[in-house]
Order: C-alpha cells, then structure tokens, then sequence
C-alpha cells in the first residue's frame, strides 16, 4: 500500500495542470464568448459527449473494464491477455462508431431531447445540431482513449491517462483565441476544438501501449467470456457510478426551460466544482479500483479495508475544507475568474448562486468516486444500480420543486442533495457487509475536519467582502487579493489541523492504525 500515495501524488500532479489549463481554457471562452445564446448552444454540444466521456473514462467502463483486465493479466499468459485486449477493443470500438454515426446524423434530435427550451428559438437549436455534429465523435475518439487508459493504469502507468486531458484544454484555448476570429460564427471554432483533441488524446497514448505489448489490433469478438463480463457489467455500472453526472445532465436538460444563460451560470459553476473533483476524487478513483481489485483477489479483506479507509481520509480531510472554501469564496471567484464586458456583474452573481449550491455536495461527490469501486472491485454491480436510482429520483424530485421559484441554482441543489443521498448510502453499504470496517477515531477525526473547516470558512465569509466589492477592483487587484485569501484560508485550516493534533500521517496507508 505505500505505492498508493505515490501513485496519487502522482495522478493527482498531472491532474492539477491539467485543471489550471482548464482554469484558463474557461477564462478564455468566458471572456471571448461571455454567456449567451451561442455559448448555452456549445454547451449543450459538448456536455453530451462530455457526458458520456465521464461515464467511460472517470465512470462505467473504467469499473467494469480494470477488474477484468486484472483478472486476465494474472491467471492468462501473454497471448491470451492480448486476444482479450484485441477482442474487447474491436467490439467496443464498433459499437462506439455505430453509436457515433447514429449521434451525428440524429442531432437535432438530440438537441431537443437535451435541451427542449431550445425549441422556441429556431437558429439556437440550429447552431446547436451543427456543433453537435462536430462534437459527438468525441466519444468515440475519448472513449477509446479511456480503454488505453485502462490498461495503463493496471499497470500502474497512472501518469499518462492523467496527463492525456491536458491535451483537451490546449485544442480548446488554441481554437478559442487563434481559430474563432476567422470563422464565421466564432463559437463553431470550439466545436472543431473538441473534435480535435478526441484525436489528438487518443495518439498520445498509442506509443505508451506499443511499450507495454498491449498496442491493440480490434477484432469484433462478442463472445469471448471477458468481452461479455466487461458488457455485462457496464449496463449496470453505467447508472450506478454516474448519477452525479446524470444530475449535471439532468440540470442541462431542466435549465434549457429557464432564463437565457441558465445552462452557461450552471457551467461556469460546474467547472470551479470540478477542480477539487478532478484533482483528488477522480486521482483517488483511479488509484484504488487497480488496488482494491487486487486485494479482493488476494482475498485480504483486511487490506481492501485499509485502502479504502485511507481514501477516505483524503476525502474528509481535504474535501471538507474544499467544500466550505467555495461556498465561502463563490462571489470573489467568479469575479475574479470571468468577470469581462461579455461576462458581466449579473452573470457573476448568477453562477456565484450556482456554486453556493454545488458546493455542499462536494463531499459527497468525493466519496462517490471512492466507495463506488469498492462494489465493482468486488462485482457487485446491483447495490451501486439500487442506491443510484433512489439519489436519482431525490434529484428529480428537488429539481423539480425548487427550479421555478429559485431558478438554476434550484437545479445544482437537487445535484447537491442526490450526490450526498447516493454517497451516505454506500458507505451504509459497505459498513453493513464488512467490506469497510471502521475503527475508533473516525468520530473524532470528523471533528477536528469540521472544527478546521468552519473556522476557515467563518475568516473568508467575514472578510473576503461581497462580488460588488470584487467586481470593482481592476483586474490585478482581484487576482492578489483572492491569492491571499485562498492562501489564507489554506494556513488556518492547516494550523487549526495541526493544533488539534493532526499529522501527515493520517493522509499515509495504515492497514493496521487507526485513523
């Protein structure tokens, strides 16, 4: 298990740049196309592979996929594990191209499904079919990456898929500044951007397969008994470890019926949500399901508990503070961030709203990517399936109630509260059958998070000032004064830690200590 922290570290590094450039990737977008029409209609065209990219490559495939190629890699010899990977390419990859074909020439189809208000406006829903057009290859392009990813990451060759969405942020940014000025209708340049990148993700890895034997030649091959078992698994895991993308989706669809710049407010907020996401929940994810995969085959229950109780520990006592420093900072971040004359005072305060909202799930979002795989590792696909349906339906249900009287930001509540139904439920899960075993300290530990977190998010409430404030400071202003309070915020939470008695050794794998 000491490898573990390295391995995060090291995912959790790539993932980091590639969350800054994501920063300035929507820096960029903001203050080039601002938040309206045009952006809702890219928005829509990218969140729905993007969608699908997050099932696949943070999600469902990934679930179903490692556990087998884990089980291939130890019991089969080399030719046989290369027929697998081979086999399992080949039908994947078909049925993605079928998918894909059927996505683009079903695009205004699509369009309506997703986003229904647009049906009102006859050149919003056009220019969104045709972005989607350019877009939906994506997925097969992103997906297959995630296949390569896969195999890299059971071989513990966690650098290179962390490192691939570098390569999304970069196409986007080149396209947004250098491309859009010469087209027509400038937000079709971030369209051809996506598109760009699925190819360009793609072959990055191709070398770093070659290098492992594993470069695949597809052959369709649906019998072949891990091809089925990875099919199988992934209808349920689909739904399972993907409600909280489902609730992003869900708020799409239902902020498509609101005011105009509804779906842009939901982005921009999403985004700054996915930063602490991208950086330690989707890196925890991504190191233990190899991990716990293996201690299950090993049968060593007392392992797979440990290596969940230590991601855990991440969760807590980082995403706590995460939590509480974006609900505090919302106002001065999107100030801060895309505040412009395309990105003006009432689109900050909107999607300031938004991040109110998202940020108390943020915990629950975190954990979601680590217990989750502690039922796949051990293929148990229906309790993730029945637990999901019932976040699901809360998310509907808040949604629903609340988007007309509080607008979007209803939305991102219903988000929030079934992402902590979804979380809460399966960790009931896993204590109740043993596959996660608490021991003395947790409630404590707790504590001392929360006393941490609160008192540093009281400091920033009670001095950062309102987004009025914000937006009137030049530009530089904002950037120190917010590095300043983030930096702020970062030591107290940290001395408050320490002074309750916490030490980097509780973030270390201990099998056998307590938290």
């Amino acid at each position: 298990m000491a490898s573990l922290s390295a391995s995060l570290a090291k995912v959790g590094g790539n993932t980091l740049l590639s969350r800054i450039l994501g920063f300035v990737r929507d820096l960029v977008v903001a203050r080039v196309f601002g938040a309206d029409a045009a952006t809702d209609a890219f928005f829509v065209a990218f969140k729905i592979p993007n969608f699908m990219r997050r099932l696949f490559a943070e999600g469902a495939f990934s679930m179903a996929f490692v556990p087998v190629l884990d089980q291939y890699r130890r019991q089969e010899d080399p030719e046989g594990l290369k027929r697998f990977v081979d086999d399992i390419t080949g039908t994947l990859g078909a049925g993605l191209l079928l998918l894909t074909i059927l996505g683009v020439f079903g695009a205004p189809v699509l369009i309506l499904a997703f986003a229904p208000g647009f049906a009102a406006d006859a050149d919003q829903r056009e220019l969104a079919a045709g972005l989607l057009q350019l877009t939906f290859p994506y997925l097969l392009f992103i997906s297959l990456t995630a296949l390569a990813g896969g195999i890299l990451n059971t071989y513990e060759r966690f650098g290179v898929p962390a490192f691939t969405p570098v390569i999304l942020n970069l196409s986007l940014i080149g396209c947004a500044l250098w491309l859009a000025p010469h087209l027509d209708r400038p937000i079709v340049a971030l369209a051809l951007g996506v598109l760009i990148a699925g190819v360009a993700q793609l072959a990055f890895q191709i070398p770093f397969l070659r290098q492992l034997g594993l470069l695949p030649r597809p052959r369709l091959n649906i019998r072949d008994p891990g091809v089925r078992r990875v099919l199988m698994t992934m209808g349920p895991a689909i739904f399972g470890v993907s409600v909280a993308q489902i609730s992003l989706l869900l708020d799409t669809i239902l902020a498509s019926l609101l005011a105009t710049g509804s779906i842009s407010w939901l982005y921009y907020s999403d985004r700054l949500m996915e930063f602490p996401l991208g950086i330690l929940a989707v890196a925890l994810g991504t190191v233990i399901l190899p991990s716990l995969s293996q201690r299950h085959a090993e049968q060593d229950p007392e392992a797979f508990s440990a290596t969940l109780e230590w991601a855990l520990r991440w969760v807590l006592l980082l995403g706590l503070p995460a939590s509480i420093g974006l609900l505090a900072l919302s106002g001065p971040l999107m100030a801060t961030l895309f505040h412009s004359d395309a990105f003006g005072t009432e689109d900050v305060t909107m999607a300031s709203l938004s991040l109110m909202a998202y940020a108390p799930g943020i915990l629950g979002f975190m954990a979601i990517k680590v217990l989750a795989p502690g039922y796949y590792a051990r293929h148990d696909t229906r309790s993730p399936v029945r637990i999901a349906a019932i976040a699901l339906t809360a998310d509907i249900g808040v949604s629903l109630a609340l988007m007309y009287p509080l607008g979007h930001a209803g939305l991102a509540i219903g988000t929030t509260v079934a992402a902590t139904v979804n979380a809460g439920l399966l960790l009931q899960g896993l204590l109740r059958c043993g596959a996660l075993r608490s021991r003395p300290g947790w409630p404590a530990l707790i504590a001392k998070g929360a006393s941490a977190s609160l008192a540093m998010g009281a400091l920033i409430m009670l001095g950062s000032g309102s987004p009025e404030s914000w937006i009137a400071l030049d530009q530089g202003t904002r950037i120190l004064k917010l590095f300043a309070w983030i930096l702020a915020g970062g030591l107290v939470y940290a001395a408050i830690l320490l002074a309750l008695g916490i030490r980097p050794g509780h973030f270390m794998p201990r099998p056998t200590s307590s938290p």
